[in-house]
């Protein structure tokens, strides 16, 4: 209740001339004092979007809610609203321009991200088919599937015959993120698809992947990544930055499962959340950055 009470009177009264008196002593706005006071990437950019989002300007709390294309636009905006003479903060106008690349790129990914989990697999798709069928290939490189409909699924981890039962929860997105790591990664992919054969330790590939593919999406969905997307991704995040961040989980994932030794399979809940605590954890560091 404290603790609500002070946040309204800071959001309200408080914090309103607190500005104005930090704005009289530097001649700064706080936008500017941001620039020049924090480190490029998640520290810049939080404190950005935090500002924008409770200014009392519309033009500067519409600014996190634009398309890639308008971004220079509010920029120009913004300086002519709070009256700022680029002459003597040159680089306040490219800092700005990148930070709110990075806010609207982050809910622009989420959007397409999201729009490809919807999007269910369709057997009757060619290009869906295509997919499945390459990402065997770069797999299982020496061994041709006799049937499109075969329990030699099971070999890269999927549960029945076909795989497009397992792809129900994350969609296309959860096929795209398995195909991504298989093309960009190659000898990884194999060699975790090996040690998920081993014949104590061993687990599902495929299924995995695709319970990491959830856990990505709901750090994204959530918020979470915007430390780590801050920090990778110095303009607009694309669908590749989401990729290359369910390649880390993956690597990871793997290396854990084994550090920890489960006494079966059927315990994965139980370690797949502690996993996930443990890449809360790192997102919490605001200095996090999640790469291979």
């Amino acid at each position: 209740m404290i603790s609500f009470i002070w946040h309204y009177f800071y959001s309200n009264y408080f914090r309103f001339w607190l500005k104005w008196v930090l704005r009289q002593i530097s001649g700064k706005c706080e936008l500017q004092r941001i620039c020049d006071g924090t480190k490029d990437g998640a520290s810049r950019t939080h404190r950005i979007e935090y500002s924008l989002e409770h200014s009392k300007f519309k033009v500067l709390r519409h600014a996190i809610n634009i398309p890639e294309e308008q971004v220079d636009r509010y920029v120009a905006d913004i300086v002519k609203e709070k009256k700022i003479i680029l002459e003597k903060d040159k680089r306040f106008e490219i800092n700005l321009r990148i930070c709110l690349l990075q806010i609207s790129g982050y809910k622009k990914l989420y959007l397409d991200v999201e729009n490809l989990r919807k999007q269910s697999y369709d057997s009757d798709n060619n290009y869906h088919e295509q997919q499945l069928l390459e990402l065997w290939d770069l797999l299982m490189p020496h061994e041709k599937l006799n049937n499109r409909v075969t329990k030699q699924w099971g070999d890269i981890g999927f549960q029945g015959d076909d795989p497009k039962t397992d792809f129900r929860g994350m969609g296309m997105l959860g096929l795209a993120n398995l195909l991504y790591f298989s093309k960009h990664y190659t000898e990884e992919a194999r060699l975790i698809l090996s040690h998920s054969n081993h014949p104590r330790l061993g687990y599902s590939y495929a299924i995995v992947g695709i319970n990491l593919t959830e856990m990505a999406y709901s750090l994204l969905k959530n918020g979470a990544l915007k430390s780590h997307f801050y920090n990778t991704v110095p303009d607009f995040p694309q669908m590749k930055s989401f990729h290359q961040l369910y390649c880390y989980l993956v690597y990871e994932f793997d290396k854990f499962w084994f550090q920890e030794e489960p006494e079966s399979i059927m315990q994965f809940n139980q370690y797949r959340e502690k996993f996930h605590d443990q890449i809360k954890h790192l997102l919490s560091n605001e200095r996090v950055a999640l790469t291979l």
